[in-house]
């Protein structure tokens, strides 16, 4: 049986439900790499199938700071898991990190045939896990016309989520997985530049949900991101944790306390999104959305700079005729490709 998260719209649901993931399915680096690597994957005979031990250099991270600028992150090695080669595009499965106790499994689908391609960041909202970038159907939307797609999850997230207590989860430490998240967005970008396989000139995010706010916040702080897309993101705390339908009420009382709100004011993305004047941005608004209350919807929209695209889709049918076929991804796509494009007269 094939379970989604779609279904467990509750936060705590969802934690119950990745760690039965854990345990049953495998959501571990060294176990997606034993399974993915079946004869259809054409995959490096020498690579080990289980991650070995690697010595960590201890960090220091500045969870009040969305910059990494201000904090001291170590990469340790990446990790090869596997690669897949299919007729219109690669698939390679890697592990990073540079936090102690938090390896993120790294998605990177190349197109066939194009030495240094654009490179566009997806980061779905929590909860997700990463079982759209093991679907070759969607990995050839993301590669269509020659662009490279980088896939994870938030901090907190997914395979992220471990030794940590049940009452604990991304909202309850929504300080942590933002910013965090966004300190990763940039390692991630540090990363890809040391392959010298992508065109870093030409590097854009699209985010859902939390995977949204994180890219707007990560594109405030790295210059290196052309063009962002974000679908209903999270924004607007005050509101947001008063109404989202995300938030449990038994839970709720907690999250709109002023000392909660305090630690998390600076990181609002009403605040960071007026500062995006240089980027390409689109904030797709789907009404019928209840993670993201209306009233948040709007007061994103109102602060946003002229230069940022709105498009509005009564319910997710209309967004889905609208963006069927890979569409949702050609925005973005068509940014980067003007960003790359020389001035007229140059």
């Amino acid at each position: 049986m094939k379970f989604g998260w779609a279904e467990f719209r509750c936060p705590k649901l969802s934690i119950v439900f990745s760690l039965i993931m854990f345990l049953l399915s495998g959501r571990s680096f060294a176990q997606q790499t034993a399974a993915t690597n079946t004869a259809k994957d054409s995959s490096d005979k020498g690579a080990n199938s289980a991650v070995a031990e690697q010595p960590h250099r201890t960090s220091r991270e500045d969870l009040n700071s969305l910059s990494i600028a201000d904090s001291d992150l170590h990469a340790d090695p990446a990790f090869f898991g596997n690669k897949a080669d299919y007729p219109v595009f690669t698939r390679e499965l890697l592990q990073v990190q540079w936090r102690m106790a938090d390896p993120i499994d790294l998605w990177v689908i190349r197109p066939v045939g194009v030495a240094k391609p654009p490179v566009v960041l997806y980061l779905y909202s929590y909860p997700s896990e990463t079982d759209r970038f093991r679907d070759d159907r969607y990995c050839e939307r993301v590669t269509k016309n020659g662009y490279a797609a980088v896939g994870f999850v938030s901090a907190l997230t997914g395979h992220r989520y471990q030794n940590r207590p049940m009452k604990e989860w991304f909202v309850s430490e929504l300080q942590e997985s933002v910013v965090t998240s966004v300190h990763d967005v940039q390692m991630i970008i540090n990363y890809l530049a040391t392959r010298g396989d992508f065109d870093m000139n030409q590097v854009g995010m699209f985010g859902q949900g939390s995977g949204g706010t994180i890219a707007i916040l990560a594109a405030a702080v790295d210059p290196r991101i052309k063009a962002v897309d974000a679908l209903n993101p999270w924004a607007d705390w005050p509101d947001w944790m008063a109404k989202s339908a995300l938030i449990p009420e038994n839970e709720r009382p907690n999250y709109v306390k002023p000392e909660f709100q305090k630690k998390i004011a600076f990181f609002d993305p009403v605040l960071w999104l007026p500062k995006l004047t240089s980027q390409s941005v689109r904030i797709q608004d789907i009404a019928s959305d209840t993670d993201t209350p209306e009233i948040c919807k709007k007061e994103l929209e109102e602060v946003a700079p002229a230069s940022v695209e709105v498009a509005k889709f009564d319910d997710d049918k209309a967004h889905f005729r609208a963006m069927v076929g890979g569409k949702v991804f050609d925005w973005i796509k068509d940014r980067l490709r003007f960003v790359a494009e020389p001035k007229s007269g140059a």
